[in-house]
């Protein structure tokens, strides 16, 4: 790092640190703001292995942070995206019945969007649907118009040249490894250098409760990695899903279930599926860390969970390893997809936090440290919300610096 006396430090080069060091720069100029990012780039991790939806805010509860942030986010991003030229576009989704007993909680679905804000939204009979979506089959659909896509490591680079312009510094290749509490502020061990800050922001995403701990601070909830699976769909069976179409979720799971995003690029996903991953950081089917395994496995609050969902995951890990049951999640809303159809596979990592009572915190988690805040969660619609939350943890951080 360039400077060894920063006013804020905030520690992970990705969409919420980015969107936080900007909203610092933005709010005040003079202050010194760095972001340390231990890889060798930005937005390595979750901010780019992800499919690019723009969230809208139909499942989140009302009044939460999620709600809340999601709604706020998604204008913004949508505005910020108009100015700098970064393609979105507002392609709808429609959240697909496909049995009778989804029915009542589609209508629950769509109750919770409008308390959200969102208006045009349809409800659909199943000719409705083959308006929208001709090779789709369901009951029954809601059609949320305000969902979007875009390439968000694309949006990542812009808050980057945005911090940056503003005469901020991002450290790559800088990992924090340790932080003192002096009387004067923090004095931090960043990238094997000393620097010292009056103030700490950590947006660590998978790391984020091992860099609470870090800084002296119980995050009071583990980081449980969850791989999830895609698989781009061959052109033929591409040209079958003009939009996004997603199942009823299970209102007890923070996963949305296997769904159908055409992205911005014009490719076709279906997935993901939510699979325990044995590295934080391993995309690969395969990828193993001792380290990151061990952690997991003597968590209490994670062997409650698993004592709770064990057939859930044995399913989840079933597709996980075969090709016609991923296919087979599918075919009840895109009964013409075949095997074939199935090609190349991509992965991402969902960093879900799982508190000791082995209950998985489905919202924004934040916990303050001494002169430092922590966002331990930013689960989904964290990247479309980017903007709204780096807004709400900078105005903390300058109460923080101005306490």
């Amino acid at each position: 790092m360039a400077e060894d006396l920063y006013d804020v430090v905030v520690v992970g080069g990705g969409l919420v640190g980015l969107a936080t060091a900007r909203a610092l720069l933005l709010s005040r100029p003079e202050l010194k703001i760095a972001v340390a990012e231990k890889e060798d780039a930005i937005a390595k991790h979750q901010s780019s292995h992800n499919s690019g939806v723009v969230h809208a805010g139909v499942y989140y509860a009302p009044g939460s942070n999620k709600a809340r942030f999601c709604t706020a986010g998604r204008l913004a991003l949508e505005e910020y995206a108009a100015e700098r030229g970064i393609p979105l576009e507002r392609l709808g989704k429609l959240v697909v019945a496909v049995r009778e007993d989804e029915l009542g909680r589609l209508e629950g679905l769509a109750k919770r969007a409008e308390q959200n804000g969102l208006t045009d939204l349809e409800m659909l009979d199943a000719a409705g649907l083959r308006h929208h979506e001709p090779h789709v089959a369901g009951l029954r659909a809601l059609r949320v118009p305000q969902t979007g896509v875009v390439d968000f490591a694309r949006v990542a680079q812009e808050y980057a040249a945005d911090v940056r312009a503003a005469g901020g510094l991002i450290a790559l290749s800088s990992p924090l490894q340790s932080v003192t509490h002096r009387s004067d502020g923090l004095e931090l061990r960043v990238g094997g250098r000393e620097v010292h800050a009056r103030y700490l922001v950590t947006c660590a995403g998978l790391q984020s409760d091992r860099v609470a701990r870090l800084a002296g601070v119980d995050p009071g909830v583990s980081i449980v990695p969850f791989r999830g699976d895609w698989y781009t769909l061959a052109p033929r069976a591409a040209a079958l899903v003009k939009s996004m179409v997603y199942p009823v979720p299970n209102p007890e799971l923070p996963f949305l279930g296997v769904h159908l995003t055409r992205r911005i690029d014009g490719a076709v996903w279906a997935g993901p599926n939510a699979v325990l991953s044995l590295a934080r950081e391993g995309y690969g089917r395969r990828d193993f860390e001792r380290h990151d395994t061990a952690d997991v496995l003597r968590d209490k609050g994670f062997r409650r969970l698993a004592k709770r969902w064990w057939r859930t995951g044995a399913g989840e890990l079933w597709r996980a390893t075969s090709r016609r049951a991923y296919l087979k999640s599918v075919l009840p809303y895109l009964p013409e997809l075949r095997l074939s159809d199935l090609e190349s596979h991509t992965s991402g990592i969902r960093a879900q936090a799982v508190a000791r009572d082995g209950s998985m915190v489905d919202d924004f988690h934040l916990v303050e440290g001494s002169r430092a805040l922590h966002v331990v969660n930013a689960p989904s619609p964290a990247a479309t919300a980017s903007l709204a939350i780096g807004n709400h943890l900078a105005e903390r951080a300058l109460a923080g610096l101005a306490s």
